[in-house]
């Protein structure tokens, strides 16, 4: 083993929006994880990750050393030996597999590293932010740097506008609510980099731009603040609308085969989706104020519950 351990991720709210200065709220997501290593004898799977690795490697020497610096020596023996990403972070489903390899690589390389057991100030957020944002991009073409971010912390972050992040706590969980948080399998991989620039080019839309400021990022918003304040009749309510505004202007973000479900959620009341992460396939994340009524509603699928209240 490298170094230690880094966790998935899950962006509860702030997809898309995040990106219009809309407020975030991303939690670490213990259920998967992963670390670098040096095999024994590699398998293809551990070659396929180690080739992925020499690639960023190749980009990471490209990048402005203002910005950041690695330690090349250390970092090439150790590709010498054939170091790779070992993970159960499953990839393409919106839950940050390439923001917990950056983490483990900027923990592991960079020079004058910014740490976890430092006082986090918003500045030293920032630069952080900024640091992966830019190493992810080799991943997605575009990254918030959010997900190596929230990996690399392991704790809450609330992004409450571009240039305005911090660490945040969540309300306590209650085992015995029956509301709950769930994750919900589409059975297919999302690609990131396409669905981000379908949203870049629907922005260019007037009325697409105006809905996003003038509602999506005002639910997200409200779901954020009453999701901290542990205000759960509120969450809901915000929730439903967030999940309609998504099915009327976001369909492509949606794997086909769940838009009856998703519409079924709305109209049922049982429980809400909305997108986790970019969409596109991946997982789906739902709300739901009766757990065992959705599992009911969902019959056939596996809920994955990542939150009760």
């Amino acid at each position: 083993m490298k170094g230690p351990l880094f966790y998935a991720k899950i962006l509860l709210f702030g997809e898309y929006g995040i990106i219009k200065n809309s407020k975030g709220l991303s939690i670490p997501y213990n259920h998967y994880k992963g670390g670098l290593q040096i095999p024994d004898q590699p398998t293809n799977k551990q070659l396929n990750s180690h080739e992925q690795l020499v690639a960023f490697a190749a980009y990471l020497r490209k990048l402005d050393t203002d910005l950041i610096q690695f330690d090349w020596k250390r970092f090439e023996e150790d590709l010498s030996q054939m170091m790779y990403f070992e993970s159960s972070i499953p990839q393409g489903y919106g839950v940050g597999s390439s923001g917990a390899l950056v983490a483990s690589i900027y923990e592991q390389y960079a020079l004058d590293r910014i740490t976890v057991l430092e006082n986090l100030t918003p500045e030293k957020l920032s630069k952080l932010k900024e640091i992966f944002s830019v190493m992810e991009s080799f991943f997605h073409g575009k990254s918030s740097g959010l997900d190596p971010l929230n990996s690399y912390l392991s704790i809450p972050i609330l992004i409450s506008s571009t240039k305005k992040i911090q660490t945040t706590g969540l309300p306590s969980q209650n085992p015995e609510g029956k509301g709950a948080v769930f994750l919900l399998d589409s059975g297919q991989i999302g690609e990131t980099a396409p669905m981000v620039a379908l949203f870049m080019e629907n922005m260019k839309q007037e009325p697409f731009s105006r809905m996003m400021k003038e509602q999506f990022i005002q639910y997200t918003d409200n779901c954020i603040d009453a999701f901290l304040k542990g205000n759960f009749k509120s969450l809901y309510r915000e929730v439903k609308q967030l999940s309609s505004l998504v099915l009327q202007n976001f369909s492509p973000m949606i794997p086909q085969q769940f838009i009856s479900l998703w519409e079924k959620g709305i109209e049922t009341n049982s429980y809400y989706l909305k997108l986790c992460g970019s969409g596109g396939g991946g997982y789906i994340l739902g709300f739901t104020d009766d757990l065992e009524k959705a599992q009911q509603a969902l019959t056939g699928h596996r809920l994955q519950v990542v939150y009760n209240f």
